[in-house]
């Protein structure tokens, strides 16, 4: 039936313990729609699933391209939609998790993303600006020329946005091209949600874990494995924060408090692409005691014909 759960949510909510319980009780797989930890080598910073959960759980997209491997949203769809055709067809359920807007909503509503190939020019162009300083006014040139997308993407993400202009300057818009894929799927969207400030709080306890279980020596390792810290993926929030202490140019303690404001604000877009008032998505506080009214959603969910 091409019967496919979407957990959808903030950064820090639970979406991966709501997976690994469903994936559990329902035979499950998880497909990740994480834009961060599809990178061999970035562990904790990215909040990885453990070893010992991806082998009680097969995962999907997890550590599948380098950090200085370029990797485009049309890849993503393609390697989502085989995955979750072949836990299908294993007659298992698939579960797309992650907080990463573009990755959900390209394979729940099948866009058809534009095949704009790189314009390697005008790119260098832009990526000299961004180098002296621009990258504030290369967003906001994004965003007087197609809003919709300019407000889903992470202005600090500057390899997005300047994809963003690329696609914008042969014409097109990069959100909401949607539906040229012959397959789509039976979708059940769960959304997970909790008070602004508890989240937040979450949050800083994380990244907080995060600095005490090595994120440093992490990004230290990537730098001695020869990857520069200007990749597009190390420029994504916390590995660049780090990078920045590593060179000497802030504190340690500086840096964890950027990569807290910069997730909080990071939270904000998340909710900019998972709308509490989109009738799609069945939303569940989680400060509440809702997981036996999901376990009795996703069961009349598999069992409707």
């Amino acid at each position: 039936m091409n019967k496919l759960i979407a957990i959808v949510g903030p950064t820090a909510v639970g979406k991966s313990r709501l997976a690994l319980h469903l994936a559990r009780e329902f035979t499950g797989e998880i497909v990740s729609a994480d834009s961060r930890q599809i990178y061999h080598f970035m562990d904790i910073g990215t909040a990885k699933p453990s070893r010992q959960e991806i082998s009680l759980i097969p995962h999907h997209l997890i550590d599948i391209i380098k950090p200085n491997e370029t990797f485009s949203l049309a890849q993503y769809q393609k390697l989502a939609s085989q995955a979750i055709d072949a836990i299908i067809l294993r007659k298992r359920l698939p579960l797309l998790v992650g907080g990463s807007g573009q990755y959900v909503w390209s394979v729940v509503e099948g866009w058809g993303i534009p095949k704009v190939p790189p314009d390697p020019e005008f790119r260098h162009k832009l990526e000299k600006r961004a180098a002296r300083g621009d990258s504030e006014e290369l967003y906001q040139e994004l965003l007087m020329r197609d809003p919709k997308t300019a407000g889903r993407i992470d202005q600090n993400n500057i390899r997005r946005v300047i994809r963003a202009l690329e696609i914008n300057k042969a014409g097109y818009e990069l959100v909401n091209k949607k539906l040229i894929n012959s397959v789509t799927y039976n979708v059940l969207i769960i959304g997970l949600t909790m008070d602004r400030g508890i989240l937040y709080r979450r949050i800083d306890s994380r990244i907080d874990n995060m600095v005490e279980r090595g994120f440093v020596e992490e990004v230290k390792g990537l730098i001695n494995m020869g990857y520069r810290l200007n990749l597009p993926a190390l420029s994504s929030i916390g590995y660049r924060q780090i990078g920045d202490f590593l060179e000497g140019r802030t504190t340690l303690e500086a840096a964890i408090q950027q990569i807290k404001y910069e997730t909080h604000r990071f939270v904000r877009q998340q909710y900019n692409w998972f709308s509490q008032k989109d009738g799609r998505i069945k939303w569940y506080d989680l400060q509440k005691k809702v997981e036996p009214e999901i376990m009795k959603l996703v069961d009349s969910f598999i069992r409707k014909v």
